[in-house]
């Protein structure tokens, strides 16, 4: 055994093949006692505050990768972007030359052939269908074609696709038996309204929008208007983003905040499609509504009526089957009701401030609401002392009396105009709502929007003169009247306000 001297203590100590304990002797000092609880203190904190930090750190990547997580699963379960190639089509290589054509129902002898100045629904809705190859894809508020023979058997249907409002159809228990895609949406529980929307894409190329839907009345009973764009690709693809947005609630009761690019909007009010329609330089859009259903850059309907008419220089020309600037909601239980401006002003601010001639042609039917026309005499009686200020509106009404009795007594939707658009001197609008604020507000629909370049090749703007001249063929029927206020009229307002005020107070009362 050997005795050597330790280095840190002074001292000598024995060298022995076991571990080595050094023993130092401690003096008995104070001071250095504390110094070396110190030099210990010290130690542990430094490794205390890096424990600390590596600790946050943790906590941090942590909470940084469960946010990603839910991001991750709230947008894979918003919508599935890996179902939908788009076949292919994309901004780069579709098609913007389209051919456009007017498709309306007109009932049988309402106007001689002469008058008739369009193609037959009927007849655009199935050379469609011929054109098909690939796939159809068909949003609907109903599927009632077959009323009288609901026998009927539908063909193979595998590539049919249908986004309709729930409803107990025997057509599309048909058409699902045989391989179509059918989809629900349930606006209840989305927004407490109903699906308006009416529209057709057909291999992704070409198109229709417009009143008419898939209700056997769109083709024999109804007065319907809308488009058919063949070989346009570039709109059809905007268009099916829209049908997509609705297949992807299926059975959802919610909106997801989170969704693909493939729902966004291709195009919008500020930046439109260039393309050529008849061979004629045009912008075009597709809009939608209520608010809650307009994905990412998708323009609202009312915007977009609101920039048609305001881009209008000369005449704003308008048939819809409703006109009523009123919201009806309900709060706490109680229904209340507001005025809903959009529309209704800027139609004023054409009228007065800028000298546009405006003509209204609206339905009167059976579920007219009364305080219709007190709005529309408020409107008239903005030109009683005004030059250079027109403002004429007729209602669309007595469409019965050229047929049978028996008819007549019918659905009170038989022989209604159902027609939704507008016209100017530079561009269309077709939509799926009547222009009542609780339509825009909580019912979906989709409009599309058609503006034509200011230029000289464009003086023919043959699409517009066209609806021009369906419109002014319905203005001058017989059926067309102006409906002054009366105290019928009056009388039947305060009947309607006192039942509902009834309604109310049975709603409040405790039995």
């Amino acid at each position: 055994m050997e005795l050597f001297e330790d280095a840190r203590c002074g001292l000598q100590v024995e060298d022995s093949p076991a571990t080595p304990l050094y023993v130092c002797p401690v003096k008995s000092s104070s001071s250095t006692t504390i110094q070396q609880q110190g030099y210990s203190a010290s130690i542990f904190l430094k490794h205390k505050d890096k424990l600390e930090k590596t600790q946050q750190k943790c906590i941090a990547i942590f909470a940084l990768v469960c946010c990603f997580a839910v991001l991750v699963a709230l947008f894979f379960s918003s919508v599935d972007i890996w179902g939908d190639s788009e076949d292919g089509i994309t901004e780069e290589n579709c098609s913007r030359n389209c051919r456009i054509v007017l498709v309306e129902n007109i009932p049988e002898d309402l106007f001689t052939a002469d008058a008739k100045t369009s193609v037959p629904l009927s007849l655009g809705f199935h050379r469609l269908l011929d054109l098909a190859k690939y796939s159809i894809e068909v949003v609907s508020p109903v599927w009632n074609l077959n009323s009288w023979d609901t026998e009927t058997k539908p063909g193979s249907a595998k590539q049919v696709q249908s986004a309709v409002s729930l409803n107990n159809s025997v057509e599309l228990a048909a058409l699902i038996a045989h391989g179509a895609e059918v989809t629900f949406v349930n606006m209840t529980a989305f927004t407490r309204g109903g699906l308006h929307s009416s529209f057709w894409i057909v291999d992704r190329k070409h198109m229709y929008i417009g009143s008419g839907d898939m209700n056997w009345r769109s083709f024999a009973k109804r007065k319907e208007l809308g488009l058919v764009l063949y070989n346009c690709s570039c709109l059809a693809l905007d268009l099916h983003r829209v049908f997509s947005f609705y297949w992807q609630l299926h059975e959802r009761d919610y909106i997801p905040t989170i969704w693909s690019r493939r729902v966004s909007a291709l195009y919008k009010r500020h930046e439109p499609l260039e393309l050529q329609v008849n061979e004629t330089e045009a912008t075009t859009y597709v809009s939608t509504s209520p608010e809650l259903f307009c994905a990412k850059d998708r323009t609202k309907d009312v915007d977009a009526i609101y920039q048609v008419i305001h881009s209008a220089k000369s005449f704003i020309f308008i048939s819809v089957s409703d006109y009523l600037p009123l919201v009806n909601t309900k709060l706490r239980g109680t229904a209340v009701t507001r005025y809903w401006s959009p529309i209704d002003e800027v139609i004023r601010e054409a009228v007065v401030l800028r000298g546009v001639k405006v003509r209204m042609l609206i339905t009167h039917w059976n579920k007219t609401h009364p305080l219709t026309f007190n709005f529309i005499s408020s409107l008239k009686s903005l030109c009683l002392q005004l030059h250079n200020c027109s403002l004429e509106v007729l209602f669309l009404f007595s469409l019965q009396r050229f047929f049978s009795q028996k008819e007549k007594k019918g659905d009170i939707q038989d022989l209604l105009n159902h027609n939704k658009y507008m016209v100017t001197d530079n561009a269309l609008y077709i939509g799926n709502h009547n222009w009542v604020g609780s339509d825009f507000a909580v019912n979906a629909g989709v409009g599309l929007v058609i503006m034509m370049k200011n230029n000289l090749k464009n003086r023919g703007k043959k699409i517009i003169s066209q609806v021009r001249a369906a419109f002014d063929r319905d203005w001058r029927s017989h059926y067309a009247k102006s409906q002054r206020g009366s105290n019928n009229q009056n009388s039947k307002y305060r009947e309607f306000y006192s039942k509902t005020k009834e309604r109310e107070n049975d709603s409040k009362s405790p039995l």
